[in-house]
């Protein structure tokens, strides 16, 4: 036999030798190449290629980053506050990604979903997001197909109750199954990140009081809350007085209240409560957080008048930023 040949058949003989004592190989779906997240309407650019992967399922560029917050500051980062916002200008117009069509919610309405989430991390952070916002995702924030940007969902981890709520600014994921793309902070607060995605119910919320509050509340047959109307502003000195010399209700929980946040976690309310009464003094003997299931609302009170109450309203506003719904019981 030519020595060609004898050599061919020799290395054929050693291949199959060795496949005979190979452990078998199991096949793992590629994941697909990164989407580039450009606003509606924009120009898609070209996706980059696959990176490698590391533990942990995110890509090499991807995960964390070298500054990630350890586990206290984690638990310590607030839930997205719902507010009543007006709507994008551009990204809730029907747009097209990945050969698949989607109309986005243009108004706010009860919205419920279960599937997997995912998240995204620093392969995105600084980039911009559908809303012209740029990412941070050290914020809690989300990406949606179709709930209306801006708005807030609660998501969910079903397989360990925790919740969260996240504001949505920007569109995603586009993988069939995922129904919601959280940022890292999001994702690793209920406790996925290392598992890449995960079972979750994604339902919308609304600002207490705003018009997609009262059409839940009424699908689900809860009492409405109003917001109390605007108010002149007053000198903060004679406010600051009027609240020092009010006597408070005779009965603890009667009177008016001011609503300063809702929270699923109770951390994250404890959280606020601290920041009204190191940044007001003249409320401190009034905040306290109140719980019910798994519900924690930051409320100031009882005040007397609901000119007392609407006073209060106006010095959270200018001293903390805070919007607070006003509450008659």
């Amino acid at each position: 036999m030519h020595i060609r040949g004898l050599l061919a058949l020799l290395s054929a003989a050693a291949v199959l030798a060795g496949c005979a004592g190979a452990p078998p190989v199991t096949e793992v779906e590629p994941d697909p190449a990164p989407v580039v997240r450009t606003p509606p309407g924009e120009a898609a650019k070209p996706a980059p290629p696959p990176a490698a992967r590391r533990g942990g399922g995110y890509y090499l560029d991807d995960g964390p980053g070298d500054n990630a917050p350890d586990a206290a500051t984690l638990a310590a980062i607030p839930d997205a506050v719902p507010r009543d916002e007006p709507l994008h200008r551009f990204a809730n117009r029907p747009y097209s990604a990945l050969g698949m069509q989607f109309v986005p919610m243009t108004e706010a309405k009860p919205f419920r979903q279960r599937g997997r989430g995912s998240w995204y991390g620093r392969k995105f952070h600084g980039q911009k997001t559908s809303s012209g916002e740029v990412y941070d995702m050290y914020a809690m924030t989300a990406a949606h197909a179709t709930l209306p940007i801006p708005s807030y969902a609660r998501v969910t981890h079903l397989a360990s109750g925790r919740s969260v709520v996240v504001r949505v600014n920007d569109r995603g994921p586009f993988k069939p199954g995922r129904v919601i793309d959280l940022s890292w902070t999001a994702a690793a607060k209920l406790g996925y990140v290392n598992d890449g995605s995960a079972e979750v119910e994604v339902e919308a919320v609304f600002a207490e009081g705003s018009p997609g509050d009262l059409l839940a509340r009424r699908a689900a047959g809860r009492p409405e809350v109003q917001r109390a109307p605007p108010v002149e502003r007053a000198a903060e000195a004679d406010v600051i007085a009027a609240l020092s010399t009010e006597a408070a209700p005779a009965a603890a929980d009667t009177g008016h209240w001011l609503q300063l946040g809702a929270f699923a976690g109770l951390d994250n309310a404890q959280a606020l409560s601290r920041r009204v009464v190191d940044g007001l003094v003249e409320l401190a003997d009034r905040v306290r957080v109140n719980s019910d299931g798994s519900r924690h609302r930051v409320q100031a009170g009882p005040f007397a008048s609901r000119e007392a109450a609407e006073s209060a309203a106006r010095l959270l506003r200018d001293r903390l930023g805070l919007d607070a719904l006003l509450i008659a019981r």
